[in-house]
């Protein structure tokens, strides 16, 4: 059986103690190097964060807030807080799984601040590259970001396809004729992910091995309080952010079906790759709902929704994380 991740985290973290003679690269030349790479780094966010704001037309962003009521943008904006605040807890997942002891309202931080910038300028950036930074900057060793950050991973999707398969398989989504989807498809589809979910729970359970491998990649299983935990959190997070979309299309079509249309839009835009689901979002919501609601109703509320739950996060995220790089410079 392969060690518990505390156990391989402190065996591996005997191995980084004082520099000896032996060492290829003084240490000198390494906090150099390191200063070097800083600045890159800081430089190519400042690049991408450009890119995005030219991205948008902040003139329609804002006529389109204007059509939304104002009792429904400030319900959609406490509701986005919650659901920052929900998905800023999987890493404490990742926390209580590794052991680490990085500060509980550190690990939120890091993990809204990663969350932001994956929402706007795509998973490798934010999702990826950021929170190993920031991790590496908070002093865990190789592997425990990385475990943290496949934990994270497995969480968001593990309620993706609770909800989907449930969704899908109740018929809550018809898809247009055109649709290379028919809805029988889409029931199997939905009774796959539920598949999927329950083999995952029922290895975390059952499982004598905490360590699959799968294509030459390795992944150590948690124990099953805490899949469950994982469970939680991500239907939660979701079912948060159907709410959002709810209220801000004004409960113009039942919940079911407006959450399983941001379903079908959130692996739309992971498919197209496409930097924070730009043409993807507003293109399903507009093919399923804008029939119905009339495609200007349906582009407002998205318009909306894209301020509120991307743009106003990502310029929070961007002040905390410039204000970690100054701290760890300091």
């Amino acid at each position: 059986m392969p060690p518990h991740p505390v156990e391989d985290v402190r065996h591996r973290g005997a191995s980084h103690g004082p520099l000896t003679a032996r060492d290829p690269i003084p240490a000198q030349a390494r906090v150099h190097w390191g200063r070097w790479l800083s600045a890159a780094f800081g430089l190519a966010v400042m690049a991408l964060l450009v890119w995005a704001a030219r991205k948008i037309d902040w003139q329609e962003v804002l006529d389109a807030l204007k059509q939304v009521p104002a009792t429904a943008l400030v319900a959609a904006g406490l509701l986005c807080v919650l659901s920052h605040l929900i998905y800023s807890s999987y890493d404490l997942v990742g926390r209580a799984w590794t052991g680490h002891t990085l500060p509980v309202r550190r690990v939120m931080l890091i993990t809204f601040i990663s969350y932001a910038f994956n929402l706007n300028l795509g998973s490798l950036v934010g999702g990826i590259a950021m929170r190993l930074r920031l991790y590496a900057r908070e002093g865990l060793k190789h592997p425990v970001p990385t475990q943290v950050l496949a934990l994270s991973l497995t969480t968001n999707w593990l309620g993706y396809g609770l909800l989907a398969g449930l969704l899908f398989l109740m018929g809550w989504l018809a898809p247009p004729p055109e649709w290379p989807v028919s809805a029988s498809a889409l029931r199997g589809l939905g009774a796959l992910m539920l598949g999927v979910v329950a083999t995952y729970l029922a290895l975390c359970a059952f499982s004598p091995r905490r360590e699959l491998r799968l294509r030459g990649h390795a992944m150590v299983l948690p124990g099953l309080r805490l899949a469950l935990m994982q469970l939680l959190v991500s239907s939660a997070n979701w079912l948060t952010m159907g709410v959002i979309l709810y209220v801000l299309l004004q409960q113009g079509v039942p919940y079911g079906t407006t959450l399983a249309v941001l379903l079908v839009a959130a692996v739309a835009g992971v498919i197209a790759h496409v930097p924070a689901g730009l043409g993807v979002l507003e293109g399903v919501f507009v093919a399923l709902l804008g029939p119905s609601l009339g495609h200007g109703q349906v582009l407002a509320a998205l318009i909306a929704y894209r301020a509120l739950y991307y743009l106003l996060p990502l310029a929070l995220a961007t002040v905390a994380y410039f204000m970690l790089e100054a701290r760890s410079r300091r």
